[in-house]
Order: C-alpha cells, then sequence, then structure tokens
C-alpha cells in the first residue's frame, strides 16, 4: 500500500508548528494553497477508534490531494494534545471536550472547536471486580477513572444518590487501568472501548455495572457524556482559511469512507494504528457513530449546547472556576462556505 503521510508511532514528540505554515515556501506571508505543500500536524490517539476518519484520509491520501503535507503525531491524552495545540507543535486535534472546556475556563484562545465527527454512547463502561454487585457496592472503594469517562462515573454516581466523595478516587491514566485493576489496586475503573474490553479481558470473573448510555446525560442529549470535538488553531482559520476548509475537506470524506466501506477502513489502519487484526478494530468501532458534512450545521450547534451544559456541570463538580461561554470557542464559518463551494 502507498503511503501518504508520515505516522509518528509515540507519545508526544512533536515536531510540527504553525510557523511552517508561514514558511513552508518561505517568505513571511501566510502560505496558499496551490504553492508546494503545506504542512499540518495532527495530534491524535492510536488506541481510540474515534480517530478512525482522520486515519482513512491520511491512508487514502485525501489531505495530500487537498495540498496538504499530512503528519499523524500520536500524543495519547486530550490534555496533552490540547498543550501541543497551544505550544503551536500540532495544527489540529480531535479531543475530550472536558480538557477543552478547562482551558476556555483558564481564558486560552489559542483553538477554535468546529466539528464532531466521532461519538460513542454505550462504548464507556462502568467495570468492577469480582463481588461488586452495583453501583451502591462501590462505597468505600477505589475507582479510577479519566478526563470523559469522569463525567459519566461521577454521573452516574449522582444518578444513583451518591457523589464522589463515597468513594476513593483516582485519575488514573486509561493505560494503566487495565493492570491496576487486574492487580486489585482499584476496584472498579470508568473507561471507554477498546481498553474496556481489554480490561475485562484482563479480569474475566468481574462485572459490567453501567454503561454512559445508563446515564442521565445520555437521556438529555443522547450523546456520549463527554463526545470528541475537533479543534484548530486560530491562526490557520483567521489568516489562512483555505487550510482551514482543505483539512475540512480531507476529514470529512474520511467520515464517508468510515461510513461507506467499515470493512476496509479496518484493513486500512488496524496494524498501522492499532497493531490489531483487522477483525478485531472492525468489531471494536461497530457501535461508533461518524459525522461529516451531512446536516453539519445542525449536528454542530448541539453540540456547543451540550458543551456549554457541561461546562455548567464541571463548575458546579469544581472542577473550573469560572463556567466560560463555549460559544467565544466555536468558528465554523469557514465550514459552512467549504460546503457551499461544493455544491456550487
Amino acid at each position: 500500500m502507498m503511503k501518504h503521510l508520515r505516522v509518528r508511532l509515540r507519545v508526544w514528540g512533536v515536531v510540527g508548528s504553525l510557523a511552517l505554515l508561514v514558511a513552508a515556501c518561505g517568505g513571511d506571508d501566510p502560505v496558499a494553497l496551490g504553492d508546494d505543500p503545506v504542512p499540518v500536524v495532527f495530534g491524535g490517539s492510536v488506541t481510540w477508534y474515534g480517530h478512525l476518519p482522520i486515519m482513512v484520509a491520511a491512508e487514502n491520501g485525501y489531505f495530500e490531494e487537498e495540498g496538504l503535507d499530512f503528519t499523524y503525531e500520536t500524543i495519547l491524552t486530550s490534555a496533552d494534545r490540547l498543550t501541543a495545540l497551544t505550544a503551536g507543535d500540532v495544527h489540529f486535534s480531535n479531543l475530550g471536550r472536558t480538557s477543552l472546556i478547562s482551558a476556555m475556563a483558564e481564558g486560552n484562545e489559542s483553538f477554535y472547536f468546529f466539528a464532531n465527527i466521532d461519538d460513542s454512547p454505550g462504548e464507556d463502561g462502568l467495570y468492577a471486580r469480582a463481588g461488586i454487585e452495583s453501583i451502591e457496592d462501590l462505597a468505600g472503594k477505589t475507582v479510577a477513572a479519566n478526563t470523559s469517562a469522569e463525567v459519566a462515573f461521577f454521573t452516574h454516581l449522582e444518578d444513583h444518590g451518591m457523589s464522589v466523595d463515597d468513594v476513593d478516587y483516582v485519575n488514573l491514566s486509561p493505560s494503566d487501568m487495565c493492570l491496576a485493576l487486574e492487580n486489585g489496586d482499584v476496584d472498579a475503573i470508568d473507561v471507554w472501548q477498546p481498553i474496556l474490553d481489554d480490561c475485562m479481558e484482563a479480569v474475566p470473573d468481574g462485572k459490567l455495572l453501567l454503561l454512559d448510555t445508563d446515564s442521565s446525560i445520555y437521556e438529555q442529549f443522547g450523546t456520549a457524556a463527554a463526545p470528541d470535538i475537533v479543534i484548530i488553531q486560530r491562526e490557520i482559520v483567521d489568516e489562512t482559511p483555505d487550510v482551514a476548509k482543505a483539512i475540512t475537506e480531507a476529514m470529512f470524506r474520511g467520515v464517508d469512507f468510515v461510513n461507506e466501506s467499515p470493512d476496509e477502513t479496518a484493513e486500512l489502519v488496524a496494524e498501522e494504528y492499532f497493531r490489531q487484526p483487522a477483525d478485531e478494530v472492525l468489531e471494536g468501532f461497530s457501535g461508533f457513530q461518524f459525522f461529516g458534512a451531512e446536516n453539519f450545521e445542525e449536528h454542530i450547534t448541539a453540540h456547543t449546547e451540550q458543551m456549554q451544559w457541561l461546562a455548567q456541570w464541571l463548575y458546579d463538580q469544581g472542577q473550573i472556576s469560572s463556567v466560560p461561554e463555549v460559544s467565544e470557542w466555536v468558528e465554523y464559518d469557514f465550514v459552512l462556505e467549504m460546503l457551499e463551494e461544493n455544491e456550487s
């Protein structure tokens, strides 16, 4: 298979910067499409199926066809992806919105959010060691979660008349959860797929207590507790909107490919990104939903409303010091322009 990208399968060690967009052809002016390919770095995960549209867009050469020199930089956590983008080391990313809202509350104005390309209700689960039969049995027990799974877990507690004070809560990296559960360092975990299945396999006599679809968040919004959101450096949109359009066009083509060709998608990404057999990858993302150009404005409007609700929830939980007006960070006029141009 011909490669159209540079995939850096390692934890954050980024080489890109916005300066590449400005100086790729020499000089001080922003680079326009049509010159040499514009270097663009995406910060993403290789443990999360929500990034499939980016992966297949890269593998199929969609970014290249849009005039971009694309690099997939592996950065495993949402917080680190946001840090890399804020530092100018990656140009766009797809990440959990809790990290994003925390940055908004701190006044970070380095990014816009402009799309939601994946959602996965039912792919986040609360799993406990043997002998724990209900969430109420977690009282006094040690429970691990992280970022968006933390939102799901805390909401489960609230829905059952409990709070985080009723458990010994630890914020643990998803990559450490299975071993911690297996060793008995924690009594339960709340985590997403495919790590959830890995942990259930590591501790086969445990019990799946709840899924995020059992929560009041799903009842209210019909989404996962804190779905991914796509962000981009503000300077790209403000100074080189054609580059932002090119990124979005390639990404949406990736969404269409995943939706139309799931079997081929699994074959494309299984070994290169996930180091798993294609059939396991196919099964792993079978419950995911992917969103692109279709009903775009309605879709992003709904997710903006969910983000505002989540900002208030995070404030009520004492996790952020103020409630940001998230509409000040959303910008998708360039996407609407791109869609109109495609129709003309």
